[in-house]
């Protein structure tokens, strides 16, 4: 058996786990349903059979997710769409509604907890300018919230562990209470409430309370989770859901007719559920019941943001979204996707309040989407295998997966028809953009390596389901070096040789750009160490900005100062027996430094990270970055210096980044020279695409296997490419380590105490360079030591 971490042992563990969102439902979705039948006058008609439809609902919705545990257990089966099953389509689409679902949970969840906590203190209700005083509180719990979430999963469980045991508590609570105090009585079924008078309100009512089924995929998800082999982890995760939507079914056939009898749903200012709670139990429980209320919703909050989380993180590593996105923190955790949760739930709250009924039907709209599908989903694979084996059990199962998939679609229907111009509308906008989103950066940063896209599946599984139980996704190892899920096989592609093994490049030409300011003056000892050692010819360039007639003057005068400055450092230069000129050119430095290369077959620049003004200026669009994307030949960026001797700056060892892909390996012939020039000692680098076991919430066998063998694979190459450089007599050592490249990069550089970190740069500029970054950018912003990077542009 597959080893798991935080394994649930029973039922009961896995209900606390991943029940939070779904036990929260009954607090929230009496008010819209009684609003609507009390105000029109047909409650006593309407109320029963809605409710009994719900509970038939949750009864099919059940049955059908039996199956998919039964038949999914790696965790990854709470939708029912997989990208191997329906293609790529199926996975950006799920991955965009998943997203506006979680976003939805916080906003209704935030926004019904700020609800409890004014039923108890109304003043929040009241208004300071436009805004109700309840709108900041919410605003105040959701940064709290995502705060507690992006500090990791064992704070998250500490702060928000026991709210699903207390909310499950306070349900049976009143359910005992309602029985005691005004008997055991079932809603009334009328058969009226479907006559052409009453069956809109009926289908009203029925979708208005559906919203119960909230985050009931979460327990597909949780199967991998539990001890046992498949058969026992889908049965506990089935026993899960029963206690769960158990829970929920008793509490609206029960307590559903109380709460229609003693609250008021016209009352703004308190909810139903607190109206029925103060009369069904005895003082202090109704008190202490709203604050289990406000900890669970608040928890049903933190859990979708751990959902988004994960999701992020398998998108990034199927390159549906750009790595930034799903970069981990200090915690082992994707915080930025929590933080543009927060940011649109704050902005939702602002704009349009913080009543839950604002949001509850578009939330709603989204869950059965997801049902649908899955309902559908399950259907398919029915009838796929009924085609192999025919049985009249597997008839009556297709029958009732259908009838799940129409109640579901049907729902979805009544929904958007019902509440299209309020909202709903929103994902005919909204998924079409994220689908956009998704497809374009999977196209810009091509397929994901076959070890990466396996992990995926694996992350990607993980969404909301695990809570904070802290639950494990699993998988089987096939015996023979590869790993499996649901079908799918991973093995280590090998990697090509490249001609950049073989190839020598000489350093003839340097060119080193100065602005007259001391900062920009770093890279001279630099620039003068490369030349000496190479024997190449050395320029010295500066620019002045394009003028304008009213600031020829001006123009003049600092070229005629910039004149002086190159004069007297080319001068020292020449003294210690360097070659070198100068020039002083008109416009952008970076525009300038392209001309020149072309016209005097430079190659290489040599620049600093700081310009005149001291400031960093790599990400600020400085000369630094512009000309990553001015020029195609290397550029070597100066830090503070502070390893000269006597003036002379000593290479002795040089670190070289390669990630197995031939484009690193354009690095190798300046590495080759350098090396060579200098005497160095060479130290590769690689950081294996597969993330280490520890910055998985979930480890298993299979993703310990897959990043076993991607070490495995990558020592290889790092010999292969090793004994090409060491044909030249170089002293060359290897190195596989870590897990985010960038971060490893830095601390092995300063670890071996290198003189010089090489590596390539993925051109990219504008909005991919804001949002995907490049591992090169990283490591130029966290080190002192000077990194040589090779641009790769799509052109060369």
């Amino acid at each position: 058996m597959a080893h798991v971490s935080h394994k649930l042992s029973n039922a009961f563990e896995g209900a606390l786990a991943g029940g939070g969102d779904p036990a929260t439902s009954p607090l929230y979705v009496f008010g819209p349903f009684l609003k609507l039948i009390v105000v029109a006058g047909v409650a006593q008609i309407t109320f029963g059979a809605s409710v009994w439809l719900v509970v038939l609902t949750i009864a099919v919705v059940s049955a059908m997710y039996r199956l998919v545990m039964r038949w999914v257990t790696d965790g990854s089966g709470g939708s029912g769409l997989s990208e191997e099953e329906f293609g790529g389509w199926a996975v950006k689409v799920n991955a965009a509604i998943t997203f506006i679902e979680y976003t939805l949970t916080f906003l209704v969840s935030m926004a019904a907890m700020v609800t409890f906590i004014a039923d108890r203190i109304p003043v929040l209700n009241n208004k300071i300018l436009w805004f109700q005083y309840r709108t900041f509180v919410a605003i105040a719990l959701s940064i709290l919230t995502g705060w507690l979430v992006n500090r990791g999963p064992k704070m998250a469980a500490r702060a928000f562990g026991p709210a699903t045991a207390g909310v499950l508590l306070l349900l049976w609570a009143m359910v005992l209470a309602t029985i005691w105090k005004t008997g055991f009585h079932l809603p009334a079924f009328d058969l009226r409430a479907f006559g052409p008078d009453y069956f809109k309100f009926t289908l009203g009512g029925y979708v208005r309370i559906l919203a119960v089924m909230t985050g009931i995929e979460v327990f597909a998800n949780l199967v991998a989770a539990y001890d046992g082999d498949a058969a026992e982890k889908s049965n506990k995760a089935f026993g899960s859901l029963m206690i769960i939507m158990g829970t929920t079914a008793v509490t609206m056939l029960i307590v559903g007719p109380a709460i229609s009898q003693l609250s008021d749903p016209t009352n703004a200012h308190v909810s139903v559920f607190t109206q029925t709670m103060d009369q069904l139990l005895p003082a202090p429980l109704p008190i202490l019941g709203t604050l289990i209320g406000v900890l669970v919703l608040m928890s049903a909050s933190a859990a979708s943001a751990q959902g988004l989380q994960n999701l992020a993180l398998g998108l990034r590593e199927r390159h549906y979204v750009p790595p930034s996105i799903g970069q981990q923190n200090q915690y082992g955790v994707a915080d930025k996707p929590v933080w543009i949760e927060v940011g649109i739930v704050c902005l939702c709250f602002l704009m349009f309040g913080t009543s839950e009924e604002t949001y509850l039907a578009i939330y709603a709209a989204g869950v059965f989407i997801l049902l649908s599908m899955t309902g559908w989903a399950v259907t398919k694979r029915l009838i796929r295998e009924m085609e192999h084996r025919f049985s009249v059990d597997r008839i009556l199962l297709i029958g009732g997966t259908v009838l799940a998939a129409l109640l579901t679609t049907g729902a979805t229907v009544i929904i958007f028809e019902e509440r299209f111009l309020e909202g709903a509308w929103t994902y005919f906008l909204f998924i079409p953009v994220l689908y956009a989103i998704f497809s374009y950066f999977r196209s810009r940063m091509g397929d994901p390596s076959p070890e990466m896209d396996y992990l995926g599946q694996l992350d990607a599984a993980m969404l909301a389901g695990f809570g904070f139980g802290q639950a494990a996704s699993t998988a089987v190892s096939s015996g023979n070096g590869t790993a499996e899920i649901r079908g799918i096989t991973w093995q280590p592609d090998p990697i090509e040789r490249s001609k950049w093994r073989e190839e020598r490049v000489a350093l003839r030409n340097i060119v080193v750009l100065l602005d007259g300011s001391s900062f920009a003056a770093q890279a001279i000892p630099l620039a003068e160490a490369v030349c000496r050692a190479t024997n190449a010819h050395l320029t010295l360039l500066s620019s002045v900005k394009n003028y304008t007639e009213p600031l020829r003057q001006q123009f003049e005068a600092t070229s005629r100062e910039r004149e002086t400055y190159l004069s007297a450092v080319a001068a020292q230069l020449q003294a210690s027996g360097i070659e070198v000129d100068y020039t002083v050119r008109p416009g952008h430095i970076a525009d300038a430094t392209a001309s020149l290369v072309a016209e005097k077959d430079i190659d290489l620049v040599v620049t600093t990270t700081r310009g005149k003004s001291g400031a960093q200026h790599w990400m600020s669009g400085g000369v630094s970055r512009k000309l990553m994307d001015k020029v195609t030949i290397p550029v070597l960026l100066a830090h503070d210096l502070d390893k000269k001797n006597e003036g002379i700056f000593y290479i002795k060892r040089i670190m070289v980044a390669l990630d197995g892909s031939i484009n690193s390996e354009r690095v190798l012939p300046y590495a080759r020279a350098l090396a060579a020039a200098f005497g160095s000692e060479l130290i590769l680098v690689t950081v294996p695409a597969v993330p280490e076991i520890s910055n998985y919430r979930a480890a298993s066998d299979a993703v310990e296997k897959v990043r076993g063998s991607a070490e495995v694979n990558m020592r290889k190459f790092l010999e292969a490419v090793a004994r090409s450089l060491r044909e030249d007599a170089l002293s060359v050592r290897t190195v596989v380590t870590g897990s985010m490249p960038a971060r490893t990069m830095v601390a092995v550089s300063d670890e071996e105490n290198v003189d010089m970190i090489m590596l390539t740069s993925q051109g990219r500029g504008g909005l991919d360079l804001l949002f995907m970054g490049s591992v090169a950018q990283r490591v130029v912003e966290s080190t002192t030591t000077p990194v040589f990077m090779v641009p790769i542009s799509e052109e060369n």
